[in-house]
């Protein structure tokens, strides 16, 4: 069968996900009646919620005898590391771009990756029917994007549509009459070259991509560089430097056919699959032939930067929203997690109770404990530290390459705090529309805790994308949380009295009738001393009335933390209580004299 692979790349929210229903309807996969989830690749609840693509997805279409492999690719740089072994499968890329807001850093990484690979791109500039949509603008920047990443002149002579993925039409040029999207098909068909696979030769295929189903156990997807699949057929893994990993039986041969992924007999050269039946076989792995001897090149995994210790949820109020609170269903969640996620690793750490978790970034590993506190877990987290190396006795840490697109007026305050994080800049240019571009080298461990500080600093106007660039000589010391914390010194429920007296120490985390218990953090301390203090303590009662007003307690709105923040905020000595309905700061020992013993234990140690 004729086929034809292609990515899809675009920003976060550029209607990538909304293009692919579309697609999917107008191509005859849904019948005409068949009920479909908006969005209907971003299946997680997360990606839903957050409107980000975190796993790569296949999905493929029939149009006039031509199977079209769709692979939907994320476009967050903590999720990176999955873009380029995506685009190692496929041999066109649809490149998608907002007409208002044109061309993202986001999407420069991953075209700029596309590009170095030979890839063609299509060009399609999306919500065209935006009210402040500007596609010939838009178009210009993209072929000055296209020109600054290097691509050749056969890739500069991209072929360009105009569409609504939300309303279901594309067109060669804005004035055209809109229909359907007939055009980006035929399109696809003329400007995708089919696959380059040899279907004679013995059987190979890289694995691109791996999860974990309950039923089949680990599945691997990738594209048949060569030779046909079959059911039942006798394979082997090879590691990339030519190790034979493991020797199996290919037990499920699974195909995308539509939003499904359905048993196939057989498939031959070119086609993206699914495979069951392999226990160790992982990702850049080649699954082959017993005859194959040498491996497929593969892109390497990137290494992970940042660990956190997940840990029994031990304070008094443990067990009172989630059902799965011991170590052992942890560590079982976790290990279920790092098998179809190659890009986490897990390790059971010296401390009881506790594992050790290691992933690209806050986000993904964000992304897992928002994951688990819904499934029911409860769990307490340590502030995430730097994955260092030592060499030739020399200690290196992970520098990452960040880009920034801001308003001239907020430069100098971005400037400003990336320096202090022991970011240097690399570039400095005008971006046009009032916008500057700064390129920064900042170590992995400077910006824990910055998203959230970059979009107050900027009025959420800012862009930041960022990808690991290599491991360097130690940066030095960076300043962390100047204020101390208020700590709760008993246990009940916080009272709106005692919150209005302690306003003055600084700001609440906390809101009245929250419960709280001795250890708890509940607000930010203006010095920077930790306070203990009581929450708790209700007005004296007298037999005097006094005026109104002094009855109605007037209390400062308080910090409400989400989860990534809970996590850049807490200090070494600190944990986040993560709950299904509750996410609370609290100190590592609940027990002051316990805390004073262990602060004298770490200053002995430090001096």
């Amino acid at each position: 069968m004729d086929i034809r692979n292609i990515a899809i790349i675009a920003h976060v929210d550029h209607g990538k996900t909304t293009l692919v229903d579309q697609l999917l309807r107008q191509s005859g996969t849904f019948r005409a009646n068949q009920q479909v989830a908006e969005r209907a690749l971003d299946s997680n609840d997360l990606e839903r919620e957050r409107g980000i693509t975190i796993l790569a997805k296949c999905t493929s279409v029939d149009w006039r005898g031509v199977r079209v492999n769709i692979v939907d690719t994320p476009g967050h740089a903590d999720f990176g590391g999955e873009v380029e072994r995506i685009l190692s499968m496929v041999d066109g890329v649809l490149v998608l771009v907002d007409a208002a807001e044109g061309p993202m850093p986001q999407t420069k990484f991953v075209v700029g990756k596309a590009l170095r690979q030979g890839l063609r791109p299509i060009v399609v500039i999306n919500k065209v029917d935006r009210p402040d949509a500007r596609p010939h603008q838009v178009h210009n920047e993209i072929f000055d994007l296209f020109a600054a990443l290097e691509a050749t002149d056969e890739q500069l002579d991209f072929p360009t549509l105009y569409a609504s993925g939300r309303a279901g039409w594309a067109v060669a040029e804005p004035d055209d009459e809109r229909r359907d999207l007939t055009p980006l098909f035929d399109l696809i068909l003329r400007h995708v070259r089919p696959p380059l696979a040899e279907p004679e030769r013995p059987f190979a295929m890289l694995a691109t991509t791996l999860e974990y189903d309950p039923y089949l156990g680990r599945v691997l997807t990738g594209r048949i560089h060569q030779g046909r699949a079959r059911v039942n057929m006798p394979v082997k893994a090879l590691s990339g430097d030519g190790r034979v990993l493991e020797e199996g039986r290919m037990t499920k041969l699974l195909a995308f056919r539509g939003l499904e992924r359905r048993p196939i007999d057989d498939a031959e050269a070119g086609d993206i699959i699914a495979v069951a039946g392999l226990e160790h076989a992982s990702v850049a792995d080649t699954i082959c032939t017993p005859e194959v001897e040498t491996p497929l090149p593969a892109m390497p995994v990137d290494p992970p930067t940042l660990s956190m210790t997940f840990s029994v949820n031990d304070s008094p109020l443990a067990g009172q929203e989630g059902a799965k609170l011991t170590s052992r269903l942890i560590l079982e969640r976790l290990r279920r997690e790092a098998q179809g996620n190659v890009a986490i690793r897990i390790r059971e750490s010296e401390e009881k109770d506790s594992v050790e978790v290691s992933g690209r970034g806050e986000l993904q590993l964000g992304v897992l404990i928002e994951t688990m506190r819904r499934e029911g877990f409860e769990l307490s987290i340590s502030r995430p530290k730097v994955l260092v190396k030592v060499e030739n006795g020399q200690r290196l840490e992970p520098i990452e390459e960040v880009q920034i697109d801001v308003d001239e007026d907020f430069a100098g305050v971005v400037v400003d705090k990336l320096s202090s994080r022991k970011g240097e800049m690399q570039d400095m240019r005008p971006s046009g529309g009032g916008k500057v571009r700064l390129v920064f080298r900042v170590p992995t461990r400077g910006l824990i805790g910055y998203q959230g500080e970059f979009l107050t600093d900027t009025r959420g106007t800012g862009i930041l994308s960022r990808i690991f660039a290599a491991y360097e000589p130690w940066k030095g010391a960076i300043d962390g949380r100047r204020n101390g914390v208020l700590i709760s010194n008993g246990s009940g429920a916080a009272v709106a009295y005692a919150m209005w007296n302690l306003e003055e120490r600084g700001p609440m985390f906390i809101k009245p009738g929250d419960a709280v218990y001795p250890g708890m953090i509940i607000g930010a301390h203006t010095r920077g001393t930790d306070l203990d203090v009581n929450p708790m303590k209700g007005k004296q009662l007298t037999n005097i009335r006094t005026t109104a007003k002094d009855e109605a307690v007037r209390l400062t709105p308080p910090i409400l933390m989400g989860l990534e923040q809970a996590i850049a905020y807490i200090a070494d000595d600190e944990l986040v209580e993560v709950t299904p309905k509750s996410i609370r700061l609290r100190k590592r020992f609940l027990d002051p004299h316990e805390r004073k013993r262990e602060s004298r234990k770490a200053e002995a140690e430090a001096g």
